[in-house]
């Protein structure tokens, strides 16, 4: 397990630009009434979901990547072409091969830069700033995109009443560079248990179980999850990350302006808050409106709280998640301006 890093200068990354990509379609709760044994009120009691994007037959992963790039890319001041590096946060890539970085960095024409994708399920954005930080701390790049997208809805069973409520599509963005000042990622925590693997998995479609007839009719090719069994790794899991996030930064609770949790499941939300003894005021919500979106989860929450003029400059933000592998990870940043 990687944790307890503390990232004093000389190189630390800030978020510069920020962005989202959304479908134009909706599911709501009642939608869902006629297609599945449920209700809105079952359902919103249970998740806190009440609508969920979801993308046309022509729309893919990479869609709402590029919309979401391009908007990051405008806040920030910067071209594609002076991206180093771009980083592609999902679990549901357009293709396997090549990486969706790849044809993501040729649809924005960022020709100078390396691109890959990463795989840390819900916590896959948080896995993808750290490597950002990383990078920038060893000098290596300065300018780099880490982008969240998933299209999971193409990986839904519809007529599983226990994750089609909950999943929906959506992207986000950041661009991210090298601090010249006291505002960035001051501290971060990552973590991971495979012996949780079967918990939350899409068994099929690997070289373990390539694709088959039979793999087919077994719908093994769709997300399975077992959502009684994850919340209370899940809200350990996360509140003891964000606690060794904030001591690497040494920093505590009490020095919170906000948290940006992974939007799973409001219960999930819910209990974090008690544990932690914070108001709900300070948490950042956008569940009612997307469901889970795993990797683009907390980018899309992150764009929309700087939609909503919530964050002001120098204001402790804490980003966490928790996901698939299982794999957890928190990030302390110290909120600044965004642009160049």
């Amino acid at each position: 397990m990687l944790g307890n890093h503390n990232l004093n200068p000389p190189r630390r990354a800030k978020i510069i630009g920020l962005g989202k990509g959304v479908p134009a379609n909706i599911l709501t709760n009642q939608d869902l009434e006629r297609l599945i044994d449920t209700t809105d009120e079952w359902i919103t009691t249970r998740t806190g979901v009440k609508e969920r994007r979801i993308v046309s037959p022509q729309q893919s992963t990479n869609d709402l990547a590029e919309e979401a790039s391009r908007q990051a890319l405008q806040a920030s001041g910067l071209n594609a072409d002076d991206l180093e590096l771009i980083i592609l946060c999902t679990v549901a890539p357009d293709q396997y091969v090549p990486a969706g970085a790849c044809d993501l960095q040729y649809r924005l024409g960022a020709r100078q830069a390396a691109a890959f994708d990463l795989n840390a399920a819900c916590s896959g954005f948080l896995f993808g700033l750290s490597v950002a930080q990383a990078f920038v701390a060893a000098q290596m790049f300065s300018k780099i995109l880490v982008v969240g997208a998933e299209a999971l809805s193409r990986l839904v069973d519809y007529q599983d009443r226990s994750t089609c409520i909950i999943f929906g599509d959506g992207a986000g963005a950041a661009v991210v560079a090298a601090s010249d000042d006291e505002t960035g990622i001051l501290g971060f925590d990552m973590g991971a248990d495979g012996s949780g693997g079967s918990l939350l998995q899409i068994p099929g479609g690997g070289t373990k179980i390539p694709a088959s007839h039979a793999s087919v009719d077994q719908k093994l090719h769709y997300i399975r999850m077992k959502g009684k069994e994850l919340f209370r790794p899940a809200v350990r899991a996360m509140l003891a990350s964000m606690d060794r996030a904030l001591a690497s930064a040494q920093l505590s609770r009490q020095d919170i302006d906000w948290v940006i949790p992974h939007q799973a499941n409001m219960r999930i939300i819910e209990a974090l808050a008690a544990r932690m003894n914070i108001s709900m005021d300070r948490i950042f919500i956008n569940l009612n409106r997307y469901g889970n979106t795993s990797g683009a989860s907390i980018p899309l929450a992150l764009a929309e709280a700087v939609e909503q003029d919530l964050l002001a400059p120098g204001d402790i933000v804490v980003l966490a998640g928790f996901g698939a592998g299982l794999t957890w990870g928190s990030m302390i940043v110290r909120w600044g301006k965004l642009g160049i």
